[in-house]
Parts: structure tokens; sequence; C-alpha cells
């Protein structure tokens, strides 16, 4: 008895001195993964009940399989399924996958070989009803360049990769409205755009920090205006726009994430709007995008007569400075308003939607609320 305590007590040492080793190794570090992928037919009730938790199993297992037969076995460390999403045509499976690696190697290479990995194993997995299409590595609302914003009108241009889901909406290849990628399918913007044509086969779409050249472009397939939307009312000023093909993710396009219909943002909180709009009153749009760094307004202090009074309907927020100079101009409409949280993950939660002038003393933008109109969202693009 005494022989085997102490050989299951050099066991327990032996062990937790590997696990140390591994986990203090020099020039080491833990990195955390967001993955997604979708399981076709399949229903659970929300996170709860024996279907989940079947689901969730399968899933741990799945990821488990992968990345433990891979090129990347050594610096695999586990995987935990958060959360499970039904969805009309299946679950959605969000996970984090945790790894251990050297310092000097590029996070935008090893993403790559990650989510080159995750995608080819999973393509190949026949025993589950798994939606290839739906196969992504750290999901949305990441960006990789650091933070450096000041301002739209009179403004910054913004650096390379620094806005990835930013969008121009072209009619006949002349630059009306911005627009916010959601997937690497549907865009969300103003109703207002379409005012004077909802044609799909007039519009186009393009990618990048500038419009001339595009990073990349798409022809628009589906335009879906908002049913109440009465021009030039400015209430259900936001629609939804299905672009074809697809667009890969990369540094330089990526999907922002959307908030839930039950989010809340505090007023004077920092947020961001980025466009290609004029920098002044009247001024004509620009080839470069720009960026500007704003404050959420309550709707107190906007619905103040010296301000915009009773013009402030329900589904609208305003952001900037009573002070004015910062704000969005004629061509930024339909563009982002976008919020991080703790852990710099981007969220859309206004679209530009109109305002008195540009820039002008008690007169900021005025924003659709996403939050507001996320179930309109998801109703129409399954997002």
């Amino acid at each position: 008895m005494i022989v085997l305590l102490v050989v299951l007590s050099l066991t327990v040492v032996a062990v937790t001195i590997g696990l140390l080793v591994h986990f203090l190794a020099p020039g080491q570090k833990i990195e955390y993964y967001h993955g997604t992928f979708k399981f076709s037919d399949l229903q659970v009730n929300g996170n709860s009940g024996q279907s989940s938790t079947y689901l969730r199993a399968i899933s741990e297992n799945l990821v488990d399989e992968i990345f433990r037969d891979s090129a990347l076995q050594k610096h695999y460390v586990r995987n935990n399924v958060v959360r499970l999403t039904p969805e009309d045509d299946g679950v959605k499976a969000d996970v984090i996958i945790v790894f251990q690696f050297p310092s000097t190697e590029q996070r935008v290479v090893r993403e790559k070989r990650i989510q080159s990995i995750l995608y080819q194993r999973i393509r190949n997995t026949r025993a589950l009803p798994i939606n290839t299409a739906s196969v992504e590595l750290n999901g949305c609302g990441k960006r990789v360049v650091p933070l450096i914003v000041n301002r739209i009108m009179s403004g910054d241009i913004a650096a390379k990769s620094a806005w990835p889901w930013q969008a121009s909406l072209q009619r006949n290849n002349i630059h009306q409205c911005g627009a916010t990628l959601v997937s690497n399918t549907w865009l969300i913007t103003a109703a207002h755009c379409f005012k004077n044509s909802a044609n799909p086969r007039q519009w186009t779409v393009s990618f990048g920090t500038t419009i001339n050249p595009p990073l990349m472009k798409r022809n628009v397939k589906r335009i879906i205006v908002h049913e109440r939307y009465r021009s030039p009312a400015r209430e259900y000023d936001i629609a939804a726009v299905q672009f074809s093909p697809r667009v890969p993710f990369n540094d330089d396009i990526r999907r922002i994430c959307l908030p839930r219909a039950s989010a809340t943002f505090q007023p004077n909180s920092t947020v961001y709007i980025t466009g290609f709009g004029a920098l002044f009153y009247g001024g004509e749009s620009q080839n470069n995008l720009r960026e500007a760094r704003v404050k959420l307004i309550s709707d107190d202090v906007c619905k103040q007569p010296f301000v915009y009074g009773s013009n402030i309907k329900f589904g609208m927020f305003c952001a900037g400075y009573l002070e004015g100079i910062y704000d969005a101009c004629r061509g930024d409409s339909g563009g982002p308003l976008v919020a991080k949280d703790l852990k710099d993950t981007w969220y859309l939660i206004g679209i530009v939607s109109w305002g008195d002038n540009c820039g002008q003393k008690n007169k900021p933008g005025v924003y659709t609320d996403v939050v507001y109109y996320r179930n309109w969202i998801a109703s129409k693009t399954g997002l």
C-alpha cells in the first residue's frame, strides 16, 4: 500500500511538473480563438435540455479530434462550446479554441492555419450534418490594426484594414451610401439610400479603404427596404442588401457583430463613425475612407427644443457633440456607427440616417438604432 501511494504521488508530481513546463514554457503564450459552425436541420431549445448537452458534447469532441490529430497538435490546449443558437435551418455553435504558440509568430499566420485545418476536417466529416459554408474562425467584430481615431469632417484617413466591415454602395458605379458587412453575403444600410431606385441591377458594392480602386467588388442581388419606410419621413430608415458571390474574410474584409435585441449602450459612451462622405456641407464624397470618434447623446438632450425636439422618434438616437465639428456628412448615409466591448469586439449599433447640416452646433448626427430593429434584421437575413 505504501509503495502504491508513493508511486501515485510521484505520478501526480510528474504530471504537475509536465503541465507547468507546458504552460509556463518561455516564449509561449496562450491565445484564444472564436470559431463558429452550423449543424443543418437540427433544433435545440435554447441552451438547456438534453439535446443541448448532447450537441455541446459532440461539438467539443469534434474540435478535440480535429486539432489533436493535426499539425497543430502540440499547440492545441482545449476548446469549449460557449453558445448554441437555434436558427431557421439548424443550430449555430460558438466555440472558444485555446492554443499555446511561440510569441514570435504573427497571429494572422496562425489564424489562416487554424481556419484551414478546421474547414478541411469539417468538410470531410460525413457523420455530422454540418454546413461547411458556415465554418468561420474568429467570428465577427475583430480588427488587426491599433485604434487611433480623430474625426471624419476635415478628418483623418483610415488606416488599411482599420474598419474591415465598411462598404460603399454605388449606383451606376457612383458612390451613394455607406453600408456595413454583417455576413459574407449581407449588408445593413439606410432605407433612404434607395428612395430614387431600389433596382438591384443598378447597384454594386465595393470593399476596402478606397472607392477607386476598390479592394473587391460585388453585384447586388437583393435590396430589402423596411416595408414601413416612407420618404421623406425618417422613421424605419433601415435596409438589408444581399450581394453575390460571397466575400472571403481576411484582414481587410471582415464582418461586424450585431448586438442582441436586449443590448443597451449608455449616453456619453465613446463610439466611432466611418465613411466616404463629404468633408463639409455641400461637398462631394471622398475616395478615401475617413473616421471619427464621437459620443452617444441621451434622448433627453437630443429632444430638447434647441436640438431636434420632437423630430427624434422611436428607433433613432443622436451621437456627436453639441459643439459640432465632429460629424457624418453627405455620402456617409447608411454607414456604420460602431462600439467595442471590453474584449475589443466591435458591434454595429447605429446607421447614419439624417441631421441638419454637417457638424453644426446643437445639430448632432441622428442614427437608426440597430438594437431597435434587431429582430427585423434577423427576420430578413437570418442573422
